[in-house]
């Protein structure tokens, strides 16, 4: 290591209150000169040189959608996408006394919830970027065995031939449980063999639920960090192995992506404006980054500057906060600043970050904060009580965000009552039914509306 904790603590000091486990807010200080010709020149040269193709990703789950509405005929015209939903009933409860369970905010604008807890075939976040890689891979491996042509109808994917040729080859990751779903779940309906290398902190319903759709599961006694590196050295060993890498993949990232193209067509037919006078405020959990950095790389290209998007993490596992507070990204760990890296949240239970993502994130995000477990079960249960809206327990994170905003932590402008704040729910339609009650139950008792 070229640093010492004690320096970092005295050079970032969010960073002390980092490793002691204590909620923060931060704002990102790169994106404080907003406007200036150099923050202009950055943004070119960034419109210029793109990290990924929106389009692109756009165009190639179009040509999937057929194949999709076949063997999922669920989903409406074979597009994967959730709802955006206004949940003013759960804005008007947390501007209650909840006894100090949960912060009061009064929040100006109007609150919704982008269901990605609900996004159909893997029921997560998961399922955009997860998803889209294992269709760009089957294309890829369709169309280098000369069986399939871009002209083609996609629905040929699902006849027998296909899962032949696909059965020869397979597919692998490293997950905490939601990214191994979509993978998983897409990965064995087209015919590869795949296998999920998980962490000892994934849910057992995830891992049961995988095995019976046929999927390998290798569980591992360490962390989800110890899994992708497992997974991703098995994979070098077979040529005809594809690796799904969560920290490092191009294909997750735009494929998340898309969703700011889909988020600008949703706000468009609900007739609501984002301009300079009409802000956009979302807030994301984030686990290694994937995820919610490919959300906001699609939300700046569609909203730009009206858009100010924030991370959010639990206090046992911030490691994008810690990553571009100090500036050193994946190079260092939530355990070597002292935290055991161990939440309720398992799906954001991570250590490192994503270097791509955190590159990224550094000329987009506006800022991280943190969000200690205690909180997570009774926005669950709040949620559930005002709006019928299940979520897991990390989807809650980004609730916490929304009294730093209307408390002025961010250096952001403050909402006013024509600002719009979508807090986005990655995860929780697949939970089982038991799960479900117990999550809630849990929620309730913290907020006291019931008795033992």
């Amino acid at each position: 290591m070229s640093w010492h904790l004690e320096q970092l603590k005295k050079d970032y000091p969010p960073v002390t209150d980092l490793a002691a486990c204590r909620e923060i807010f931060w704002t990102n200080p790169r994106l404080s000169a907003c406007g200036s010709d150099t923050a202009k020149a950055g943004q070119d040269a960034a419109k210029a040189d793109p990290i990924v193709s929106i389009d692109e990703a756009e165009a190639r789950l179009l040509r999937f959608a057929p194949f999709i509405e076949q063997v999922y005929p669920e989903v409406l015209e074979g597009i994967i996408e959730s709802d955006l939903t206004p949940i003013p009933d759960m804005q008007d409860a947390l501007a209650l006394d909840t006894a100090g369970v949960l912060p009061e905010v009064d929040l100006p604008g109007r609150l919704f919830l982008k269901c990605d807890s609900h996004l159909p075939v893997s029921g997560s976040i998961k399922a955009r970027g997860g998803i889209y890689e294992v269709l760009k891979y089957a294309e890829e491996v369709a169309m280098e065995n000369g069986m399939l042509k871009e002209s083609d109808d996609y629905r040929i994917l699902a006849e027998p031939h296909f899962q032949e040729l696909f059965n020869k080859y397979s597919v692998a990751v490293g997950s905490t449980g939601n990214l191994g779903l979509s993978i998983g779940i897409m990965s064995a309906k087209l015919g590869f063999q795949v296998t999920v290398h998980m962490s000892a902190d994934a849910r057992q319903w995830k891992k049961d639920l995988l095995r019976s759709k046929g999927v390998i599961v290798k569980e591992y006694p360490d962390d989800y960090e110890a899994a992708v590196a497992q997974g991703r050295k098995e994979a070098q060993e077979d040529p005809r192995c594809h690796f799904v890498d969560d920290e490092n993949s191009l294909d997750l990232f735009a494929g998340y992506s898309v969703a700011g193209k889909r988020l600008k067509q949703q706000l468009d037919n609900r007739g609501v404006i984002i301009d300079e006078d009409h802000r956009l405020y979302v807030y994301l959990p984030c686990g290694v980054g994937g995820a919610p950095g490919g959300v906001t790389y699609g939300i700046k290209e569609y909203f730009g500057d009206n858009a100010y998007c924030f991370f959010a993490e639990p206090t046992h596992a911030p490691c994008m906060a810690l990553g571009l507070i100090t500036g050193l990204h994946n190079r260092i760990s939530v355990k070597d600043i002292g935290i055991d890296g161990i939440t309720e949240a398992d799906g954001l239970a991570v250590g490192r970050a994503s270097a791509l993502v955190a590159d990224a994130m550094e000329s987009r995000l506006h800022g991280c904060f943190t969000v200690d477990d205690s909180r997570l079960y009774p926005y669950l249960a709040l949620l559930q009580d005002t709006e019928d809206i299940f979520i897991e327990p990390s989807a809650c994170a980004g609730f916490a965000g929304l009294h730093h905003i209307v408390s002025g932590n961010a250096d952001v402008p403050a909402p006013d009552e024509q600002s719009i704040h979508i807090v986005w729910a990655t995860g929780g339609s697949m939970v089982p039914e038991e799960e479900k009650e117990s999550y809630y139950l849990k929620g309730c008792r913290s907020l006291n509306t019931i008795t033992e």
